[in-house]
């Protein structure tokens, strides 16, 4: 009989909004229980970036949506203490993004807030969480954020 833990590898989604924090912990949870390894994932939208037509308020856009993603990981960094985590600052769609990673890895598990950003952000985000459920190959938990 092998002995084959019930979430090997899992990915959490993060935006490093607040509402996202409640999809952090539980997923932090779940892989504290199963030893799991935790690929923390930021996606920077490169739909947003390619609205910026002038060249310099690109380079500032990509400049702080880079930053955000570093803060949004070390925040995951933080609350996984213990836990075998790696991170990763991607770019592109984000559902496609996070769906392709998540194949690539092997990956047992997503975890996804059901509400990130709020707002202008929200729409022209639309909803990366119902994308990546219909499009995923792995089981999806969605965590709606705690008032």
């Amino acid at each position: 009989m092998t002995n084959s833990k019930l979430f090997e590898k899992i990915l959490i989604a993060t935006d490093g909004s607040e509402k996202n924090k409640s999809a952090v912990e539980e997923a932090v949870k779940i892989a504290r229980a199963c030893g799991s390894t935790v690929y923390a994932v930021y996606v920077m939208d490169e739909s947003l970036m390619k609205s910026a037509v002038e060249v310099p308020i690109a380079e500032n856009l990509y400049r702080r949506i880079r930053d955000e993603g570093e803060e949004a990981v070390n925040r995951v960094k933080e609350s996984a203490q213990g836990v075998n985590l790696e991170t990763f600052i991607l770019s592109g769609r984000p559902a496609r993004v996070i769906t392709e990673f998540a194949e690539q890895k092997a990956v047992d598990l997503i975890v996804v807030g059901t509400q990130g950003k709020s707002g202008i952000e929200r729409f022209l985000l639309g909803s990366v969480a119902d994308e990546v459920i219909r499009n995923a190959d792995c089981p999806v938990l969605a965590i709606k954020s705690r008032k």
